[in-house]
């Protein structure tokens, strides 16, 4: 996906009714004027192909296309130095503010804000603690989790040297709480829990161990963002780049002071700490600001009906080919909880599967990566520009339609 300016091309799509004009309310642009054309194509210079992303967030696909309002931010703050202390204090205050919690701060993803999440928890603010990490003398600390909550990010929390316990059910939590727990983590998207937030909650609170709650990719709906912490979570943390759409290697941390202060003593600029490879630049900061404040303003409502007439539209175009079927699906969440478009066909008729129309999606030009689910080709729309509607909906038709058995 191109990271320069996502204004280009909001005016280029023939679509009836102000579809355009909605389509460049929802993302994020108050207008949407012609762009001037960059003067260098990187793409092409050095060779990279550009996506079409008509599935999800996904760090590998550069998880999203940030907002106007956050290129706005990186550009005229990237001509002056700051001093870096400075702009997590401000940046943390307003964004601490914006989310109703006590302390914020912005991180390199929400894997890096697991990792000094967990720093925090062990070394609080002891600065000889803090230099020996991930190296205890003593016994390793201890990280509560659901067994069915494991996942290939928790290697974030082992990095530090902690030990990750696991447990089922309330009564296994109570048993596994000792001397050297120092932390219990949650991970929001598990497809199982065998405790409840609440009872997560209430467990370690009875036994004074902060609670940590993985979010990354859990909004839509916005009212996540507070949710967690209105149960009682000490630390919560989602990225920055996904469907907020700020820098795609930015990630908000946030909740109790105390332990967002341990957590940037164990950050860059600090010189020494476990943190310090996981910098954020300055422009990343204010851009996650940015970014932040806008989705916040954002009429939600409004998107999610641009959203759903997005699928509507590519369904209509695809139907036109025989035995296809569309409908709009809703994933459940709690990470990508918004419409895609999921397609069927009879396979009597069309000879070809939905990993074989992925494939020939993504060896095509323009290059384009959408997901299947069982035997059904499933068309995400969140990610589109609006001039791309027509063309992945010409490029699904055109596959599906060479497959025709005659």
């Amino acid at each position: 996906m191109k990271r320069r300016n996502i204004l280009k091309g909001l005016t280029l799509l023939p679509l009836a009714n102000g579809f355009v004009a909605k389509a460049a309310t929802a993302l994020g642009t108050k207008s949407a004027p012609a762009a001037a054309a960059p003067k260098r194509d990187f793409f092409k210079e050095l060779g990279v192909t550009p996506v079409i992303n008509a599935g999800v967030t996904m760090t590998f696909l550069s998880g999203s296309l940030m907002l106007p309002e956050v290129l706005e931010a990186i550009n005229s703050t990237c001509h002056d130095f700051a001093n870096m202390y400075e702009l997590q204090d401000k940046v943390g205050a307003k964004i601490a503010e914006m989310l109703h919690v006590e302390a914020a701060m912005v991180t390199s993803g929400a894997a890096c804000a697991m990792l000094l999440g967990t720093a925090a928890a062990i070394t609080g603010t002891d600065a000889a603690k803090i230099k020996m990490l991930p190296n205890h003398p003593g016994p390793r600390p201890e990280v509560i989790m659901q067994k069915t909550h494991r996942y290939l990010f928790d290697q974030a929390v082992t990095t530090t040297g902690a030990k990750i316990i696991e447990v089922e059910g309330p009564a296994e939590m109570k048993q596994a709480i000792n001397k050297n727990t120092v932390m219990a983590l949650f991970f929001n998207a598990a497809d199982k829990s065998s405790i409840t937030h609440e009872e997560f909650v209430s467990i370690a609170k009875q036994n004074n161990i902060p609670t940590f709650l993985d979010a990354a990719a859990d909004v839509p709906p916005v009212e996540n963002l507070f949710k967690f912490q209105k149960i009682g979570f000490d630390l919560v943390t989602f990225s920055g780049g996904k469907m907020i759409r700020g820098p795609q290697s930015a990630g908000l941390l946030f909740g109790r002071k105390d332990l967002i202060a341990a957590a940037r003593l164990n950050h860059s600029p600090h010189e020494a700490p476990i943190g310090r490879p996981m910098k954020v630049n300055k422009e990343e900061m204010f851009g996650m600001y940015a970014a932040l404040k806008a989705y916040l303003e954002r009429d939600h409502k409004k998107e999610w009906e641009d959203w759903l007439q997005r699928t509507k539209y590519i369904g209509n175009k695809l139907e036109t080919v025989q035995t296809v079927k569309t409908q709009t699906v809703v994933d459940p969440g709690p990470a990508n909880a918004f419409p895609s478009l999921q397609v069927t066909w009879d396979p009597n008729k069309i000879k070809i599967k939905a990993d074989d129309v992925l494939t020939a999606l993504k060896n095509g030009t323009p290059s384009i990566v959408a997901n299947r689910r069982g035997d059904s080709l499933i068309v995400g729309v969140v990610l589109l520009r609006p001039d791309q509607l027509d063309i992945v909906a010409g490029r699904v038709k055109e596959i599906l339609q060479k497959a025709v058995a005659v």
